[in-house]
């Protein structure tokens, strides 16, 4: 770390002269020298530019682990006559530098590793936000494309797993058009993938050392104790959806009979079953690769025996009049896989849908209320865990607005409901009732697009 080292009576004016130059290096303390002198750490990349008046004596020492200071007259400066002292060894981190944000930590490590060839362009290139997964990083797609640091090789890498607290680096690419979301994500630094991630207690749990991306990489991830792995080079792992993750292992599920229409790596697979004590769930899912990250999902769990796989197509599913509770957890649309919900369905006692849905909201004039209905009192379910509130229906199985819903949101809950209750009359031949029990805010998808769940009791009415 380089530093200007002067007399004790200079010290407070050649720190104003660098601070207005923007040449000191704030990660660091100000450091003694023997004989009562004080060292000021400067930036490297900027020595080239330092000019002081002639007024203001000082000499150039460089503060390294374990060497010697090697004093020299930096360019532009006129200074005393050097002279020799003994080693200045570890550099003491500023306050400021120990009150660091991670972001800020990575910027100053790299712009130590740049020195001279440190620059705007590059700083604004630098990522300041990233996902974590135990000991791997995964950097956006757009981190550090400038062409400088591609000469850097693996020194990048390793500078940014440093400064970060990592052992591997990925950066992530354009998710894959091919059906599947498949990720297209690049190992940077690291041998293997497999990693250990806590969600909330669910623990998507893998091999010792797992990670988020690269050739052949595998993720595990934790709400309770729950552990999913997978595979981040050939599954998608979504963090927005931890709210409805906890919503859904808060539901009252016991003794029931789930069908998980799109179960991908178990997202809603094991909260069910996990948390919210469902009997069995079968879980449908036509990627091979989130297949197999299920199935090792659910033995880490200790909950296979309560699973049955259904490996393929969901709308050729074969099951009929099984299910209790259906999760349709697609979007932007889950609309292909009604049919077969409403196939699954106990024909004689009916069951509720989880009817997950991209919805447009166009701004509104006035700040949005929420989009969560309290559950009414003497409700079935007003005192139950998942908090699904209940809103009974006329005969003609309508839907009375509720004030605390956006408009456009319980236009899409009716619609859907309407929808649902003409397949289901239309599939047993007689009529059914739907009942919107509730409509949860998941995320915001995109600019005025929200990804919306409908909770929908659907009930055969009795002769």
């Amino acid at each position: 770390v380089p530093a200007l080292a002067t007399e004790r009576r200079f010290a407070q004016r050649l720190r104003e002269c660098l601070e207005e130059e923007r040449l000191s290096d704030g990660r660091y303390q100000l450091q003694r020298l023997p004989g009562g002198r004080l060292a000021l750490p400067v930036l490297e990349e900027k020595l080239s530019r330092l000019c002081l008046p002639p007024e203001m004596p000082c000499e150039l020492v460089r503060i390294q682990v374990g060497t010697a200071a090697s004093p020299r007259a930096p360019p532009g400066a006129v200074c005393a006559e050097p002279r020799r002292h003994p080693p200045l060894q570890n550099p003491v981190p500023s306050r400021a530098a120990r009150r660091r944000t991670p972001a800020q930590r990575l910027r100053d490590e790299l712009r130590r590793l740049l020195a001279a060839s440190w620059s705007e362009e590059l700083e604004r290139d630098v990522p300041h936000a990233w996902q974590r997964h135990g000991d791997l990083v995964l950097l956006s797609e757009d981190s550090f494309k400038a062409a400088p640091w591609e000469r850097l090789g693996s020194a990048l890498w390793e500078t940014v797993a440093l400064a970060l607290g990592a052992r591997r680096v990925a950066r992530r690419g354009r998710v894959m058009p091919d059906g599947l979301r498949t990720p297209s994500v690049t190992l940077l630094l690291g041998q293997h993938g497999w990693v250990e991630h806590v969600d909330n207690g669910i623990r998507w749990a893998g091999a010792a050392g797992c990670g988020w991306c690269g050739e052949g990489t595998a993720l595990t991830i934790s709400a309770g104790s729950s552990r999913y792995t997978f595979d981040v080079t050939k599954c998608m792992f979504s963090p927005g959806n931890i709210t409805e993750k906890l919503r859904v292992a808060s539901l009252p599920c016991s003794g029931e009979v789930v069908v998980d229409l799109y179960a991908g790596i178990g997202y809603f697979t094991l909260p069910f079953l996990v948390h919210a004590g469902a009997a069995l769930v079968h879980a449908c899912e036509w990627n091979s690769h989130a297949v197999e990250a299920l199935h090792r999902s659910l033995v880490l769990n200790g909950v296979r025996d309560r699973c049955h796989i259904h490996a393929g197509d969901s709308r050729q599913l074969q099951l009929r009049d099984v299910a209790d509770r259906v999760n349709l957890g697609l979007i932007p649309s889950s609309e292909e896989g009604w049919p077969v919900a409403c196939r699954v369905l106990k024909k004689d006692t009916g069951g509720v849908l989880h009817i997950h849905h991209n919805v447009e909201t166009p701004p509104a004039p006035a700040p949005p209320q929420t989009a969560v209905l309290l559950a009414e009192p003497g409700s079935a379910e007003a005192a139950s865990p998942g908090g699904e509130a209940q809103h009974p229906t006329g005969d003609g199985g309508e839907e009375t607005p509720r004030a605390g819903l956006r408009p456009q949101w319980q236009r899409w809950a009716e619609a859907t409901a309407t929808r649902i209750r003409g397949l289901l009359a239309e599939l047993h031949g007689r009529p059914w009732r739907s009942s919107v029990l509730h409509v949860e805010a998941v995320k915001s998808y995109a600019p005025h697009v929200h990804h919306l769940v409908l909770d929908l009791e659907c009930r055969p009415v009795l002769p």
